[in-house]
């Protein structure tokens, strides 16, 4: 056995050995992936080329002329010869008013061939890549923008939530967090958003629990916080969700919009939103080879499944989806610094070394991806409404996170389990983190558990059980020619929740690629491999 050379003991061999797994559980996924197109991934690449808005009846005009489409020549084509071949003929001067002509029925839709075929792919690549271009601009204007006014000072980066359901409620609401030290505002999604098909049109004041992710939202909330951003004299990140059915289209708005961080999990969909697995795996990979290129921190959800299994007997699922999100994303483009990989503090507090243990996971998914900027979530499950122990459970949160070195760290509050928080609530949440973060200063470097002591022993275990995942994961053979991960999602490995590849919302709007299929955006953002 080779000699181990980290702090908590672990032997580098195992972590080759789980990353080697991870690749060749989650290759026969990206294959999947490669061989599939989804209604959202197409109406992405609509939106790319600039078709926006909406009809009378607020259904976007990307889904009028993706369906229309679909029903004249099926899916399996792509949507962008038939629509850029419908534009050479004449069918309509520009993508709006063949989307209007298209919806009412006056277009008839073919697949190219020969000659016809070429002229329409290089049309389509030509208009789809104005799009990206521009997603490129605004990844130059972060990057300009942040050598002229400053980051954050210091990390963590302190993350807090606003979403008051009304997208100019949130923005005075964001402005006074940055102000309070935020350095990331994330506008939560209105409850139930990641289910619908279609993604909503405009300023939005009408949602619940959550505003409404919307492309213009997203700019209004960016720019009242690029102001706020001069005002500090630092750049504060906006996040928000790209996830659900249309998790592409808000991939490709996000970057349009220059959004800075989304959430955008591997199996978050598939296993609490009951989205089809095929659908998810599909609509992630594109939509994080747009977060790629747009230069935005992808937030996976690790985190949830301590919400529904337990957060000790689980840890090594968290791990193992960690790895697992880690492999997808770097397939899909993403850099080590974009990776802001979940975990959380959800063991119950009544259990003897619970600190200790969450210290041992905590420094786990530090050492496993140092370069990572992960994303630490703070204790909601047993939040009980006992406000002072709330608080103070909060404060230990924020104290594992001081010594380890995440590099997210989302504001925990004191009221979690009584009522949606009050502003004063949100104050006195970031004064607890102020204080552990200023007090522990750089424990970080003073820190070394003894290599044979509880903590180390424990990390070295809970990476053990995720290779013994992987492994099993690998070995997996249930479902004769399908990807041995999907029988493990159906199983319920992951967060208890089992779901079949074969079920779950979305799995209509997915279709096999047909030999001529084309799709200009894959291919700009593939860098035409």
């Amino acid at each position: 056995m080779a000699r181990p050379t980290s702090a908590l003991g672990i032997d580098r061999g195992d972590v080759r050995r789980a990353r080697t797994l991870a690749r060749q559980v989650g290759k026969p996924i990206v294959d999947l992936a490669q061989r599939h197109t989804t209604v959202s991934v197409e109406r992405a690449t609509l939106r790319l080329a600039g078709l926006g808005g909406a009809d009378p009846d607020g259904t976007p005009w990307v889904n009028r002329l993706a369906d229309v489409v679909r029903a004249d020549v099926g899916l399996e084509h792509g949507v962008s010869l038939p629509v850029w071949d419908a534009l050479l003929r004449g069918e309509g001067d520009d993508l709006l008013t063949l989307a209007q002509k298209a919806a009412a029925g006056s277009v008839t839709f073919r697949v190219p061939e020969g000659r016809d075929a070429k002229r329409a792919s290089a049309a389509a690549r030509k208009a789809v890549g104005a799009g990206i271009k521009q997603v490129d601009r605004q990844r130059v204007a972060r990057e300009r923008m942040i050598a002229k006014v400053g980051d954050a000072p210091s990390k963590p980066w302190i993350y807090l939530i606003v979403a008051t359901g009304d997208i100019h409620e949130d923005i005075p609401q964001a402005q006074a967090a940055a102000r309070e030290g935020a350095d990331v505002i994330a506008v939560i999604r209105s409850t139930g958003q990641s289910l619908l098909d279609f993604v909503p049109e405009g300023a939005t004041r009408e949602g619940f629990a959550g505003t409404y992710a919307t492309q213009e939202n997203f700019r209004l909330m960016r720019a009242a916080l690029d102001e706020t951003s001069r005002e500090l004299g630092r750049y504060v990140r906006l996040t928000n969700y790209a996830s659900g059915l249309c998790m592409p289209e808000i991939a490709a708005l996000a970057g349009l919009e220059r959004l800075d961080m989304m959430l955008n999990d591997s199996m978050y969909g598939i296993l609490f939103r009951d989205i089809n697995p095929i659908r998810t795996f599909v609509d992630q990979r594109f939509s994080r080879q747009v977060h790629a290129r747009a230069g935005i921190i992808i937030n996976t959800g690790e985190d949830n499944y301590l919400t529904t299994a337990d957060a000790i007997e689980a840890a090594h699922t968290v791990t193992t989806s960690q790895l697992l999100n880690e492999y997808f994303a770097k397939e899909a483009g993403l850099e080590d610094w974009q990776l802001g990989l979940g975990h959380a503090f959800e063991i119950d507090p009544e259990v003897p070394d619970s600190f200790r243990l969450e210290l041992a996971h905590a420094m786990l998914a530090r050492e496993l991806f140092p370069d990572a900027p992960l994303k630490w979530m703070p204790p909601t499950r047993h939040m009980t409404g006992d406000i002072f122990k709330g608080y103070l459970l909060d404060g230990f949160f924020n104290l594992v996170g001081a010594m380890t070195g995440q590099g997210i760290l989302l504001v925990g509050m004191m009221t979690e389990a009584v009522v949606t928080p009050w502003i004063s609530d949100r104050d006195l949440a970031l004064q607890n983190v102020r204080y552990v973060m200023n007090a522990a200063g750089n424990l970080r470097e003073d820190f070394h558990p003894s290599p044979d002591g509880f903590i180390a022993s424990r990390a070295r275990e809970v990476l053990g059980e995720a290779i013994g995942l992987l492994e099993d994961i690998k070995a997996d053979r249930s479902v004769p020619g399908e990807p041995p991960l999907l029988s493990a999602i159906a199983d319920g490995t992951f967060g208890l929740m089992k779901r079949p590849a074969d079920k779950g919302r979305g799995l209509d709007g997915v279709a096999e690629k047909a030999p001529d299929y084309y799709n200009p955006a894959t291919e700009i953002l593939e860098g035409d491999k």
